[in-house]
């Protein structure tokens, strides 16, 4: 049965952006979700920390084969890292605003994306055969090269979309009904 891990980025929450609108409607449709509270800030987000959290996923057979995932910002690239590191297939992944090598949006933000990157991206390709990317054009926090970058290597699809900022909140996107055709 399918199952849908919805993974909040940097310095968020599953309580924040689009997550409460994307978890109400997959309940609505009686789905199974899950929205980890992953560690934010500085000393606290790792690579480390949030792979021991999502691992108690794969313990408890939660994260599987049968599994989407729904991820935004940092999320996309610490999702690779993880799959790939850990050898687990998932049905489907939709990425909003991944990147992935990207320093420069702040001092702040720098160290707690940094331990997230890694060289392998092709390698998701092995894990997961229906990837999406979503992205912007005029993204505030990441060059839109570098989210086109992220999305030219791994993505069957591509949905860009002219004006959505960083697609959160702040952007005007506490609900994101695209993300409802991915489902």
């Amino acid at each position: 049965m399918k199952n849908y891990l919805l993974i909040h980025g940097s310095f968020g929450s599953p309580f924040v952006n689009w997550f409460p609108y994307l978890r109400k409607e997959l309940e609505n449709k009686e789905k199974i979700v899950y929205t980890p509270d992953f560690p934010t800030g500085v000393g606290y987000q790792t690579y480390e920390n949030w792979e021991k959290l999502l691992k108690c996923y794969v313990d408890f057979g939660i994260l599987n084969e049968n599994t989407i995932i729904f991820a935004h910002s940092i999320a996309p690239i610490f999702i690779c890292k993880f799959l790939v590191k850990n050898k687990i297939t998932v049905k489907r992944l939709v990425f909003v605003c991944g990147f992935n090598n990207y320093l420069g949006i702040d001092e702040e933000y720098d160290a707690v994306n940094k331990s997230m990157y890694f060289n392998n991206l092709k390698d998701i390709k092995k894990y997961c055969k229906d990837i999406v990317c979503f992205y912007t054009k005029n993204d505030p926090y990441v060059k839109y090269e570098k989210e086109k970058e992220f999305a030219d290597t791994i993505a069957d699809k591509q949905v860009i979309i002219e004006d959505g900022g960083h697609l959160n909140t702040d952007s005007g996107y506490q609900e994101f009904k695209d993300l409802l055709k991915y489902i």
